[in-house]
């Protein structure tokens, strides 16, 4: 049998360097199989094998299988076994694949991927910050925290620190296909717009009210930043559950990150059900739009940044009556404003 600590740190080491790839064990070997039950091997998309789980005839099969697991996240069970001619067919809950080998033998293998974890990039030393950093691990990120004069001691469940904000320092660092979120909240704020721009990043959120992060959008665009990226930046961040604490509103932007990271299918239940009127959720596009039934009142915080929405009016309320509860509501301070 092969050494298992071996294959386990290859696995690790394979995975602290981004590259994806499943962990293959031998389940069950029918002689005159050359792999025994118990044996692994570490084995990536592009077919590079550390272990054994077989010979020429099992390894095709393990190398095909692997980069479907890889491909949709899902672990799986094969049997190689011999036949006349080669085969693949689903039984179920195994994939059977008939090989044609003379050395003959039958392999039970079971293949489960390890995929990297998702990455997020906080920048910004805030109170909403630090509870993104804490919560966001827990749901399977890892988390990178970019900060002006941040030390490591202080974000424990941090991947990594980075204690200065320029792109480049932190670029080089940071894969593509990152969640950024910005909560500067008044600290360095155009200097993180830019840093998230400069990021290949899947999406760049900004936890702010939508009337400064439009003054800040203006001032990118002004400054020559591609139009088309700063008009992606999801401003404001988060669902609109009325939070108000920075731990609230780190839950609300985590939320919205991975109800868009896993595809809103909730989202686009709800949309199918009652599509008009519709109520735009912060930081989805306009298609995935969170139905309001015409008769309930838009609440009166369209997110936990968005600084109040208007008040819809009810048929029986007049005019009058409306504009001073909207006025009301947008002099009230927005949670994220300016701090």
């Amino acid at each position: 049998m092969n050494n298992a600590d071996t294959v386990f740190d290859t696995a690790r080491r394979l995975q602290q360097a981004g590259t994806p790839c499943a962990l293959v064990s031998v389940v069950k070997a029918l002689s005159p199989a050359s792999a025994h039950a118990g044996d692994k091997a570490v084995v990536t998309a592009d077919g590079e094998m550390h272990g054994w789980v077989g010979g020429g005839c099992a390894q095709p099969a393990v190398v095909r299988t692997v980069r479907q697991a890889l491909a949709d996240g899902r672990a799986r069970m094969i049997r190689i076994a011999p036949a006349s001619e080669a085969h693949e067919r689903d039984l179920d809950d195994v994939l059977e694949f008939g090989m044609a080998c003379h050395s003959g033998g039958t392999l039970e293998l079971f293949i489960d991927p390890l995929l990297p974890r998702a990455e997020m990039v906080v920048i910004g030393n805030s109170p909403v910050a630090t509870s993104l950093v804490q919560l966001a691990p827990r749901v399977g990120f890892a988390v990178t925290v970019v900060a002006q004069g941040a030390h490591a001691e202080d974000y424990p469940d941090a991947y990594r620190v980075f204690d200065r904000d320029d792109a480049a320092t932190v670029a080089p660092h940071v894969g593509a296909g990152a969640w950024v979120v910005i909560a500067t909240q008044g600290r360095r704020d155009l200097q993180a717009l830019g840093l998230a721009l400069a990021l290949d990043a899947r999406q760049v959120s900004f936890v702010a009210s939508a009337r400064k992060a439009q003054v800040l959008k203006d001032s990118l665009l002004t400054a020559g930043a591609d139009s088309a990226a700063v008009a992606a930046i999801v401003a404001p961040a988060g669902y609109p559950i009325s939070a108000s604490t920075p731990e609230e509103i780190a839950l609300s932007v985590l939320a919205a990150v991975v109800s868009s990271r896993r595809g809103t299918q909730a989202a686009m239940r709800m949309q199918d059900a009652a599509p008009e009127p519709a109520l735009e959720v912060p930081g989805e596009p306009a298609h995935l739009a969170l139905a309001q039934p015409a008769a309930l009142p838009v609440p009166a915080a369209s997110s936990c940044c968005g600084g109040g929405a208007a008040r819809a009016q009810p048929a029986h309320e007049p005019a009058t009556a409306t504009a001073d509860a909207n006025a009301a509501v947008a002099a009230k301070p927005s949670c994220c404003e300016g701090g």
